[in-house]
């Protein structure tokens, strides 16, 4: 089984490629642009499993890609394909060459804060490279299960009464990245009953772990801490709002969920995926602030705040977890510290 993911040197997309690779009978593909940060496959590169089979400058055509497959790709590593979401030819290319069975859609502007100062690039991003690879799929005339990583954004303004948020919930996004979100999933169901893509959408909520970029507010916090230990910043940590309240879960569940949707999941559905309990973002800092022998000063900065916020967000995951039988099963504790230990090994 060939499977590929777009946006595989993001967090999720690193280890959703690692938890592929130890599965019997799956070659892992992965697109990466050009100026792709690719720390995130630090692990996979010391164990000799990443191979960048073709980039723009050896491969012209999808035939010059798909002989270079045949002839020796990794089943076992991690095969790096070069490929813009946002450039249409070049997903026609590597759709075309790979021919997956399953496709992992990832890649994204992921970063909610960014998406207000950047919110035509938000947009474009999200969904028009969505469109790309849709029909990049068509044009391939293969027919491959697709995943499409939604997001709890998409619900936005939820109402006290609505708690926990079911997958029947109006969705009131309140940010640039939010509504792309929302516009992805719209495509992902025009495209099912159009043209029959099979399209499986998940609406997840906060995931978190080693690899977290720093501009979220769990691996922001957690990077301050380590540069105070390392005496690289004053025992100060600035914080945005502190009372919004968040459904986190690790990382590596998650791409185990992703997997079972693919395993288990209808065609056409949305599921919610989540851990189901709601903490402070102020419950989170003092776990973390736990963690640390420093003596650290918290400090509240208004830059900091969004123009509108979520307020709270946890999710009913009852439709996934009856189809699937997923749980999580990372405490969110050793999730903090390892996402802790991992800034500490970085700073």
């Amino acid at each position: 089984m060939r499977v590929l993911i777009t946006g595989v040197t993001g967090m999720a997309g690193s280890h959703l490629a690692e938890y592929l690779l130890n599965i019997e009978g799956v070659e892992v593909y992965g697109t990466y642009r050009w100026r792709s940060r690719m720390e995130n496959l630090d692990e996979l590169k010391k164990a000799g499993r990443v191979s960048i089979i073709g980039d723009s400058s050896t491969i012209a055509s999808a035939t010059a890609l798909e002989s270079m497959l045949s002839d020796g790709t990794e089943p076992a590593s991690l095969n790096l394909i070069e490929g813009d979401i946002t450039d249409a030819f070049s997903m026609k290319r590597v759709i075309a060459a790979v021919k997956p069975d399953r496709i992992f859609h990832l890649a994204a502007q992921s970063y909610v804060p960014g998406s207000w100062s950047a919110p035509a690039e938000t947009l474009h991003r999200n969904i028009i490279g969505q469109v790309n690879l849709m029909e990049a799929v068509r044009e391939a005339g293969i027919d491959p299960l697709i995943h499409i990583a939604g997001s709890s954004e998409e619900y936005g303004h939820v109402l006290p009464e609505e708690l926990p948020v079911k997958e029947t919930n109006p969705l009131r996004p309140l940010s640039p990245y939010g509504v792309s979100k929302v516009a992805q999933e719209m495509l992902a169901y025009q495209y099912f009953r159009s043209y029959g893509l099979k399209t499986i959408v998940t609406r997840g909520f906060n995931h978190e772990g080693p690899r977290r970029g720093e501009v979220f507010v769990t691996s922001n916090m957690a990077k301050q801490i380590a540069e105070i230990e390392k005496g690289l910043k004053p025992p100060i940590i600035y914080a945005g709002d502190l009372s919004s309240k968040r459904d986190w879960s690790d990382v590596r569940d998650f791409v185990r969920a992703y997997w079972l949707v693919m395993e288990k999941g209808v065609p056409g559905e949305v599921y919610n995926i989540g851990s189901g309990v709601a903490r402070e973002v102020r419950e989170m800092l003092d776990m973390l602030l736990g963690m640390t022998d420093a003596n650290i000063e918290v400090r509240v900065d208004p830059t900091r705040f969004r123009p509108s916020d979520v307020k709270a967000l946890v999710a009913d995951v009852t439709k996934f977890r009856e189809l699937t039988g997923w749980q999580p099963q990372i405490p969110f504790e050793k999730t903090l510290r390892d996402l802790l230990n991992y800034w500490r090994g970085r700073v």
